[in-house]
């Protein structure tokens, strides 16, 4: 292992960067050229590729987003697509890649390792939905993005006495909702791995303003259904003036927290650390505070568990 290559693929996520750095620089530490491959499958393509540096990633570990960019590549869906990318790995001479990003980068990545190229996983999406890992980098970051905002709707929903719907993504996996929900105090969280009954949620509501609460504070993930339908339905039964905001993409930006910083940095480190031990076809994670790596088929048969006792916790707290 002589030449290591690293993309970002999918989605963005806050603490990328993070993991983009550590990647590079445990890599020149250990005496290995490093090559950032931009936009992910597509450049891998297309050989959209560059020798890192140390200065190269100098000034990035606080930056959302990613330095290399990301792209979805329909082309690399194909087999021909994936011969291709193979063939520009060699010509660069790249051993061996690093993919920093959520269940389809994996299946990506998968895919290279069939190929025979060394592969590796790093975790990078907001949704928290790999459940072979307690975190994925980014997930921590957006669930403070989404506490920020409750208590900035909180405010004015107090001023007006309305109640609020907040949709936040989470297509299959509603764990952002239900941790920034019990994290800001939201009356009902309404998710996809739970059943929600809308009349039980009107109930709490209709409760709350009975005993004088000002504001209701609604959370939803995306892949329950439209927050604007939701809202309207609510002020139909309860006569509530009800607002709907999405947040929509302003999850997946500003400044990492110092949590997914750490976890990308130790993160990127072990996957230069596996590949120069000739491990491949493995994805990192974290367990319970420690770094650990799985098979990738371990990744994708991992059974999708949902936190049922903070669901209910939350149920019970916002009584």
């Amino acid at each position: 292992m002589k030449t290591i290559g690293v993309l970002t693929s999918g989605g963005d996520s806050p603490g990328m960067n993070a993991a983009i750095r550590a990647v590079v620089r445990t890599g020149i530490y250990k005496g290995l050229k490093v090559i950032g491959i931009r936009q992910g499958y597509h450049g891998m393509i297309n050989g959209l590729m560059e020798e890192m540096s140390l200065s190269s990633v100098a000034d990035i570990i606080h930056r959302g987003g990613t330095m290399l960019q990301t792209a979805r590549s329909e082309e690399f869906l194909t087999e021909e697509g994936r011969q291709k990318a193979s063939y520009t790995l060699k010509i660069f001479g790249i051993d061996g890649v690093v993919v920093i990003g959520g269940d389809g980068s994996f299946q990506g990545a998968k895919k290279l390792s069939d190929l025979g190229i060394p592969t590796v996983g790093i975790p990078g999406t907001i949704d928290n939905d790999l459940r072979y890992t307690d975190y994925t980098i980014g997930f921590d970051t957006a669930v403070n993005t989404v506490v920020d905002a409750i208590g900035k709707i909180r405010d004015t929903s107090t001023s007006h006495g309305r109640a609020n719907v907040i949709e936040v993504m989470g297509r299959h996996c509603g764990d952002i909702a239900l941790y920034a929900g019990l994290a800001g105090g939201a009356e009902s969280i309404i998710v996809p791995e739970e059943n929600f009954d809308i009349d039980a949620v009107c109930k709490k509501l209709i409760n709350g303003r009975n005993r004088g609460k000002l504001h209701s504070i609604i959370l939803l993930a995306e892949g329950v259904g439209g927050g604007i339908d939701i809202s309207k339905e609510i002020e139909s039964k309860t006569g509530m003036e009800t607002r709907v905001t999405i947040l929509g993409h302003i999850q997946r930006g500003g400044t990492p927290s110092a949590f997914d910083r750490v976890l990308a940095s130790k993160m990127g480190a072990r996957a230069v650390d596996l590949l120069m031990e000739g491990k491949a076809c493995r994805a990192v994670g974290v367990k319970g505070n420690e770094i650990v790596d799985v098979d990738f088929d371990d990744v994708f048969n991992t059974e999708n568990k949902f936190d049922k006792a903070s669901y209910d916790l939350a149920n019970i707290l916002s009584i």
